[in-house]
């Protein structure tokens, strides 16, 4: 638990780590130092998830294309890890196959099948079925002349929800997890730092720490050199990846990953049932990462890489939405943008007060990566607990094995009226903390007022409540997926019914 240490009139609270930055590795980190018995504080300048966490390919994949840049360690790991997250969090990860059209002049199909024989065995695989070929018919959704391919698994994540996850297990362990509260400045003060906060509203206070763990995103070496006055020891690459949603393109749960003249991949991903999404791109972004937004060149590109592939022919007025996000790469001096390695890497700065800064790192591997951030932290906390997340349930996955249409059956009969459609949402947005969204509730018409999309009152309240939402867009977009289906006046009904819960809040406290 955190202490109180007195400073004037004014108590500071004391916390062994303090975690800058909410995105999934913030989140990760602060989850496992807080099973461990440290006390943790987490603070994020905006919405969790909110930059580059929410802005993946929802995948938690190997990374197929990463072998052909040797990087075996991190492919790896990554498969090893699709395994654990389908058991920590079945509700809101699940297998996918991926099918690979077969373009000879782009990479011969030896090469392919030897990539996909690594790809079954260089790591544990326990759940998902391996690899084969697949001869594509006049019923594919692919162009004619597209007569062969393989086919091979991977796992789809709803990637906000898994930052989410992470924090709630975070707090659950005892942190403190604030949103909306940025770092303006921190200082080494005698055998720790003495952290500045400021809130939305202006208001400051601060924390002291023992160690502090930067994990900025794309701001890691912003916020080494402005906050911290600390030089960064990593060059930091930024490069922009976008993604297009579109109705849905073809029948059935497979994606695609198309390969391109240029030998990058793009990926065509069936989407919340009724859409489908294509991405990514790479290339080097140097704006302000908060302000990133897809290019026209982009939109060329992927429509011009979906295209060549299949018989439907996407137009841009088709583009239902777009977003994009800016990955935080550790500069390897590569000349392209796609061949940066994904791996992470973790800069400590030693003495009294550690400073711990990560670079890098990918979706699927954020559980790894605070593994060995607590291993470089535990000289300073030689007594902290063991390894502990690889086998815990994050909320929501408890005892929820794999049968989440169960789940919704039983939601569904627990509760008169609740439609098919909201039981199956809930079921894999919530797992089995929907229960604890009900409460008491047995019967729709205790849900109170449906804001719209079948968005009713009761479940915003649990999200305001349970998962930090305050503003529309945590809600529609990082919380629930229903930004797609919200049209504008539903969108200032649930801006007005957030306004009048926050006038009504107590002030938001440390």
């Amino acid at each position: 638990m955190a202490q109180s240490i007195q400073a004037g009139d004014n108590p500071i609270q004391a916390y062994d780590l303090a975690v800058i930055g909410g995105g999934i590795n913030g989140a990760g980190i602060a989850a496992d130092a807080a099973g461990r018995g440290l006390s943790v504080f987490l603070c994020e300048r905006d919405d969790l998830a909110s930059h580059t966490s929410s802005a993946s390919s929802k995948l938690v994949h190997g990374g197929l294309r990463y072998l052909e840049h040797y990087e075996f360690r991190l492919v790896r790991e990554a498969l090893a890890e699709r395994e654990v997250l389908l058991r920590k969090a079945p509700h809101i990860v699940r297998p996918m196959r991926f099918v690979l059209p077969h373009r000879p002049h782009l990479r011969p199909a030896w090469m392919i099948r030897a990539g996909l024989f690594l790809y079954d065995h260089l790591g544990k695989r326990e759940q998902l079925p391996g690899s084969h070929g697949v001869k594509f018919d006049s019923a594919s959704a692919l162009k004619p002349s597209i007569k062969r391919g393989f086919e091979y698994s991977d796992c789809w994540v709803d990637d906000a929800r898994l930052v989410v996850l992470n924090a709630q297990a975070a707090q659950e362990k005892g942190a403190n997890i604030q949103t909306r509260t940025a770092c303006v400045g921190a200082h080494k003060d005698g055998e720790g730092w003495l952290v500045t906060l400021q809130r939305a509203d202006g208001s400051r206070y601060s924390i002291r720490c023992r160690a502090l763990v930067n994990a900025a995103g794309p701001w890691v070496a912003k916020l080494l050199g402005e906050q911290l006055r600390e030089r960064s020891p990593y060059g930091i690459r930024l490069v922009q990846g976008s993604h297009i949603i579109v109705p849905r393109l073809y029948e059935g749960e497979h994606a695609f990953i198309l390969q391109n003249e240029d030998r990058r991949i793009v990926f065509a991903i069936p989407y919340l049932d009724r859409y489908t999404m294509i991405g990514t791109t790479d290339r080097e972004y140097r704006g302000d990462p908060a302000q990133v937004a897809i290019t026209e060149a982009e939109i060329d590109y992927l429509l011009g890489v979906v295209n060549d592939h299949f018989r439907y022919q996407v137009r841009r007025e088709e583009i239902l939405h777009s977003f994009s996000g800016v990955r935080p790469l550790c500069d390897d001096e590569s000349d392209n943008p796609s061949a940066i390695t994904r791996d992470y890497t973790l800069a400590l700065a030693d003495g009294p007060a550690p400073l711990l800064s990560v670079f890098g790192g990918k979706l699927t591997t954020y559980r790894k990566l605070a593994e060995s951030a607590m291993a470089q932290l535990k000289p300073y906390f030689p007594t902290m607990g063991a390894p502990w997340t690889a086998d815990a349930p994050l909320p929501g996955g408890e005892e929820m094995g794999t049968d989440v249409g169960g789940l919704a059956h039983a939601l569904q009969r627990e509760v008169r009226g609740l439609p098919a459609t909201l039981a199956a949402r809930w079921a894999t947005t919530y797992g089995q903390r929907s229960w604890r969204l009900l409460g008491e509730v047995r019967d729709i018409s205790g849900l109170g007022e449906c804001l719209g999309a079948d968005l009713y009152a009761r479940e915003v309240d649990y999200l305001c409540e349970a998962e930090w939402a305050s503003e529309a867009d945590d809600v529609l977009w990082r919380r629930t997926k229903l930004g797609l289906v919200f049209n504008a006046d539903e969108r200032t009904r649930l801006e007005r019914y957030l306004a009048e819960r926050l006038s009504t809040r107590e002030p938001n406290a440390a």
